[in-house]
């Protein structure tokens, strides 16, 4: 396997620019649901009962312009599709063409995931404490608060206990899950091929995703409808299993210097704008539940990809994107948070106060995530040093004289 260096910088910068830009659909996606107080989900109704149901709830966020620009942002759930897409993508870049350690890529895998997430669990349960006393509001309590603190040990495959903490923090299992099975699903990709892999990955999750639908009697994530299961049978890994592996295939086409991302803009941009639009329409059909959530991520990274390479100015914010990358793990940990309190407690039901604070709610968040990951390595070493200390006091094999010094002559004595 071969890497390709031509435009590398670039093409990776702009992937990290979607990855904060998806962070921050996110953000106004909920924001104006909690706006508007959920007044429009994708319905199984077709395409023209949605486009009623959007415009009846979009008389709720104010003058008929701003609705018309607003409506974008009734979608941003779709971002957490490209999530996984990019994820898949990313995991491959991380082995750098190098032999997968299984025991190495988990161990750092589960930090990158967990630290951060351990560190906002532990620094928000007192501050939406302090809140809750001074403001005579929500508390969390004290249970869930030592479920998320203790996650993934302490965990209920309904994610009721992260839900109660903050309700997207459900995504958090679906990463995790994907990190267990990425080694197996790398070593498929080396025996099976792109192709073939792609291939199986496609037929079970269509299968899967009918039988959520049509047996189990689920619907998406985005969707607030009563059904028996709700959408718990799509909060598995295997409802996105190919979204998933389609960026493991992508990624390492990419190392050889091929693929779609190496596709004209021109190219990419009717591809993704096709593919996007069957993915919209079929968000709204029992049946295209089946196949949605597949398409909407491919049309969406296609689509970027095509509209950043076409922008000139693009190379003087690649630093940027990749900073802002850095952060939209953390970012997206944070904002329910932000989004929830700020409406909640201050914006209320007052439209111009909700389009006041909306870019405080977007920073705010930003401001909050670059804490936190700044915070999250200190207190990781914390944690670490004070376990060795308590396991080196504690143990009495011959292995607890290992912390002693031995001094010798030409020591450094600090």
């Amino acid at each position: 396997m071969t890497v390709n260096t031509c435009s590398v910088s670039k093409r990776i910068a702009w992937l990290e620019g979607l990855r904060g830009f998806a962070a921050l659909m996110i953000l106004l996606y909920h924001a104006q649901l909690l706006m508007t107080d959920y007044a429009f989900t994708p319905q199984p109704g077709g395409l023209f009962k949605n486009v009623s149901l959007m415009a009846v709830a979009g008389d709720r966020l104010g003058h008929p312009l701003i609705s018309v620009f607003a409506a974008p942002v009734w979608f941003g759930f779709q971002f957490v599709d490209v999530f996984v897409l990019v994820s898949g993508f990313s995991l491959v870049l991380s082995l750098k063409g190098k032999p997968l350690q299984i025991g190495n890529f988990l161990k750092r895998r589960f930090l990158r995931i967990l630290s951060p997430f351990w560190t906002v669990v532990w620094l928000s349960y007192p501050v939406l404490w302090a809140i809750g006393i001074a403001t005579n509001s929500y508390i969390p309590h004290a249970w869930h608060f030592f479920a998320a603190a203790t996650f993934p040990l302490l965990y209920d495959y309904q994610a009721d206990l992260l839900l109660q903490m903050s309700g997207p923090w459900w995504f958090v299992s679906l990463i995790l899950s994907f990190t267990f099975i990425f080694p197996f699903l790398w070593r498929l990709l080396q025996r099976w091929g792109a192709r073939n892999l792609l291939l199986i990955s496609l037929l079970i999750t269509l299968l899967y995703r009918a039988l959520a639908v049509y047996q189990f009697g689920g619907h998406p994530t985005y969707v607030v409808l009563e059904t028996p299961a709700n959408w718990l049978p799509f909060l598995p890994f295997v409802s996105k299993l190919s979204t998933f592996v389609l960026g493991m295939v992508v990624a390492q086409a990419y190392l050889q210097g091929r693929g779609s991302l190496f596709w004209k803009p021109r190219v990419a941009l009717l591809i993704g704008i096709s593919v996007y639009a069957l993915g919209f329409v079929s968000q709204f059909y029992l049946v295209g539940w089946v196949v949605s959530d597949l398409l909407l991520p491919i049309g969406l990274v296609l689509c970027s990809m095509a509209i950043v390479q076409a922008l000139p100015m693009f190379k003087r914010f690649e630093s940027v994107m990749l900073w802002i990358g850095t952060h939209s793990y953390s970012y997206f940990l944070i904002h329910n948070f932000v989004v929830d309190r700020t409406i909640n407690l201050v914006v209320h039901q007052n439209l111009q106060l909700y389009y006041l604070l909306l870019p405080g709610m977007v920073f705010g968040t930003l401001l909050l995530s670059v804490v936190v990951d700044t915070i999250t390595p200190t207190l990781q070493q914390l944690v670490l040093a004070i376990l060795q200390d308590i396991d080196s006091a504690l143990t009495t094999t011959p292995t607890a004289q290992t912390r002693r010094w031995n001094t010798d002559t030409g020591d450094r004595v600090l």
